[in-house]
């Protein structure tokens, strides 16, 4: 099993920038692609963005595209999410998701789960 750990929230102004980090453990070498989620109180879980374990390829949601840049460190098997230009409607809780094959980018197609880390963007 994968273990997931985030860090990095706290309370930003609108414009201002956060760095998340996601420190996996455990069976790492299962891991085929790491993504960062967001939930909003009352809404959907939703997709931000996800980078390969292997190779440099990522992924984001329109949302963020341009100004959240995802990327890893596999010496440390950490997976950052640099958040810029912050916005109100950024405020979420933020999950990092390991998943063991490519099934795409719905919660259901992840295996294992942080525990969330609250981010607030205030006006």
């Amino acid at each position: 099993q994968v273990q997931l750990v985030e860090s990095g929230g706290g309370l930003v102004q609108a414009g201002g920038s956060l760095r998340l980090s996601c420190a996996a453990s455990g069976r790492t070498s299962s891991i085929y692609n790491v993504a960062w989620f967001r939930q909003a109180p009352g809404k959907e879980r939703e997709f931000v963005a996800r980078i390969w374990w292997i190779g440099p390829s990522t992924s984001y949601s329109d949302s963020v595209k341009g100004r959240f840049a995802i990327s890893k460190d596999k010496a440390k098997n950490t997976v950052y999410l640099e958040m810029n230009s912050l916005r109100p409607e950024d405020t979420a809780v933020y999950f990092c998701a390991a998943a063991s094959s490519d099934w795409g980018v719905a919660p259901r197609s992840y295996d294992a789960w942080g525990q969330g880390t609250q981010v607030t963007v205030s006006s």
